[in-house]
């Protein structure tokens, strides 16, 4: 029987159709089930490989050997002892007192308690001197000259270093009346418009305070 006969037969045609078939159930039943999935994990699991290593053991060791040597120790290097110095504790050098013996025949004197100290000297001063005879004298005005009137006035002043009077007051008046007044008042006058000679400290000359006294008296 040649080729073409067995192709024209259809019993094997019935036959791969079914294989083919159950084939397809087979595949469809177990891609349901899930089989064809574990087969697929099974299959991507990695594959562990291992590499034995032959262990080897150490030859004995060989028989009637001489023992080793025994090592002897170095001897322990010589460390000199530490020098301890002793410092003789110091000696202080003796001291002589002397004690002042009084004489049993010779009395105690107490003396005077001493002086205290003598205060330092003031500073020496010289007072300003005005001198009317060598400045403009005062006059009587008519109406003390008609009341007669006389007295003694003392006027305080201050002179500067140059000998001007810079302040002058009536210390006492020459009288209680109104002519005695106008005798005061001519006085201060006078003491202002007159220069002298400077008061001095020490042999300086300084602004110091003087007073002046100016008697009036009516002459026949």
């Amino acid at each position: 029987m040649d080729f073409a006969q067995q192709q024209r037969n259809p019993s094997r045609h019935f036959t791969a159709i079914g294989i083919v078939v159950v084939m397809h159930l087979l595949l469809g039943y177990a891609l349901v089930s899930g089989l064809a999935r574990k087969v697929v994990e099974v299959i991507k699991q990695p594959i562990e490989t291992k590499i034995i290593e032959e262990v080897k053991t150490p030859p004995p060791p060989p028989e009637n050997l001489p023992p080793p040597p025994k090592t002897v120790p170095p001897p322990p290097s010589f460390v000199p002892p530490p020098e301890v110095v002793v410092q003789a504790p110091p000696q202080n050098a003796p001291t002589i007192t002397t004690t002042q013996v009084r004489p049993a025949d010779q009395p105690v004197r107490i003396g005077p308690p001493p002086a205290p100290p003598a205060p330092p000297a003031p500073p020496a001063r010289v007072a300003p001197m005005l001198n009317f005879n060598a400045c403009e004298k005062p006059e009587y005005t008519t109406a003390a000259r008609r009341a007669e009137a006389s007295g003694t006035v003392v006027v305080i002043y201050t002179m500067e270093i140059d000998g001007r009077i810079t302040e002058a007051s009536v210390e006492k008046s020459s009288g209680p009346t109104r002519e005695h007044k106008q005798l005061d008042r001519a006085t201060l006058e006078a003491v202002r418009a007159c220069k002298g000679r400077p008061g001095m400290v020490d042999g300086k000359p300084e602004r110091l305070s003087g007073r002046v006294e100016y008697v009036w008296k009516l002459v026949d």
